[in-house]
């Protein structure tokens, strides 16, 4: 008879996000919101007990931080009981938001999961009928950060079992865009014999290498902008000859961002019309939070009242927030061309062309500074992408020629 094995893989829940930068949408939006990521753990036990997978790993970050609410605790409990009732297997590790050390209240889970207790790699075996039918490596953070590569310390164990599926919260060395914990390179794993690899910390899903499977299956709710589209997990499929992976959406609320040019709207009936046969193109099953960019190639009336397109930007919101999978446009940035105007008065203005050229040579870097070392905002924030510093430029450096220019 043919091995096989399935199972889900997830990771990065982060229970007990805070969800940034929606401190002004409607209370009754952020309440959905804060449930989501509940929402979205639910819908991942439905679809392992749908599916009657052998176990479910969870590859770190189950918690957003070390100090876990009671409410995330017990929620993720009740989760692990209602597998165990369908005798489903829990294999989990903790990561760097909830490391070991931190969490001075644990709770205890019920007897079908097994956590890594320390930052040594272990093996755990997975029997079925009696019978060992998987080799389950992995660790967790005892602090805050692992900075060395753990991938040396995974070595096959028992080979006459048929599978060896390792679990590793970790990034590839040479990835710059988010902190670098447990650093590997590619190469470290595809020579372990492993037949799977179940990674975390990347919250952008990604099958970095089909043979053998390295994958990270990103985390299960979007939580800011930077987060968008859906979000889910993996169910694998293993067997002798091969593996199946097929991604599971989730979440229960989308973020998304739309970008429209605005050039041949003439009023405001018009921008409103091109904003609804937009938006009915970007709706989806799953309610969603957009934000919009309005941009135009020319200069128009409409474009130079802000308050004209905050009101429009509210109706529109009203007439979508109704619906079941409701969508609301919770930011949105007009960006206004000037170029005409800066070519005509930089030429002659010794002020104005020195302050273009800070603009495009300086980092916005030391001026965020203070904001970044407040103790209590920090934890709130996350490190700003290239793009997203050239953006704030952009918008700062536009509001100054709105003020500055005649």
């Amino acid at each position: 008879m043919t091995n096989k094995l399935t199972f889900i893989h997830a990771a990065d829940l982060h229970l007990d996000s805070p969800f940034k930068g929606l401190a002004n949408i409607p209370e009754h939006i952020f309440s959905d919101v804060l449930e989501s990521i509940y929402e979205a753990l639910g819908r991942l036990v439905q679809a392992a007990i749908d599916m009657e997978v052998d176990f479910v790993l969870l590859s770190g970050d189950l918690f957003d931080n070390e100090r876990q609410s009671l409410k995330a605790q017990i929620t993720l409990r009740n989760a692990f009981e209602k597998l165990k009732s369908h005798e489903i297997h829990v294999y989990l590790s903790y990561g760097n938001h909830d490391n070991i050390n931190g969490n001075v209240h644990p709770i205890e889970y019920p007897d079908n999961v097994y956590y890594f207790p320390d930052e040594r790699v272990r093996s755990v075996i997975f029997q079925k009928s009696g019978r060992p039918k998987a080799v389950i490596y992995g660790f967790s953070y005892e602090n805050q950060a692992v900075l060395t590569n753990k991938s040396h310390e995974y070595e096959v164990e028992n080979p006459s079992i048929p599978f060896h599926i390792a679990m590793l919260h970790g990034s590839i060395a040479s990835n710059t865009e988010h902190d670098t914990y447990a650093p590997f390179q590619l190469n470290d794993l595809t020579n372990k014999g492993m037949d799977y690899w179940a990674l975390g910390h990347i919250h952008k899903r990604g099958i970095i290498k089909e043979d053998p499977p390295i994958v990270y299956p990103g985390n299960i709710q979007g939580r800011h902008r930077k987060e968008l589209g859906e979000k889910g997990c993996y169910h694998v499929t293993l067997t002798e000859t091969g593996s199946t992976l097929t991604f599971l959406p989730l979440q229960s609320i989308i973020f998304n961002t739309l970008t429209l040019d605005i050039s041949k709207c003439k009023s405001v009936d018009q921008l409103e019309d091109m904003l609804k046969k937009h938006i009915d193109k970007h709706l989806k099953n799953s309610p969603q939070l957009i934000d919009l960019t309005l941009h135009s190639k020319e200069e128009q009336q409409i474009m130079q009242n802000d308050f004209i397109i905050e009101d429009l930007i509210d109706i529109v919101n009203d007439h979508y927030i109704k619906q079941k999978n409701w969508l609301y446009i919770y930011k949105f940035n007009i960006n206004k061309q000037y170029v005409n105007e800066e070519n005509k008065f930089l030429s002659n203005d010794i002020f104005l062309g020195e302050l273009t050229r800070q603009m495009n040579e300086e980092s916005i870097t030391p001026y965020l500074n203070d904001l970044y070392q407040h103790r209590q905002a920090r934890k709130y924030l996350e490190d700003l992408s290239e793009e997203e510093q050239d953006k704030v430029k952009q918008e700062a450096y536009q509001l100054l020629m709105e003020t500055l220019l005649p």
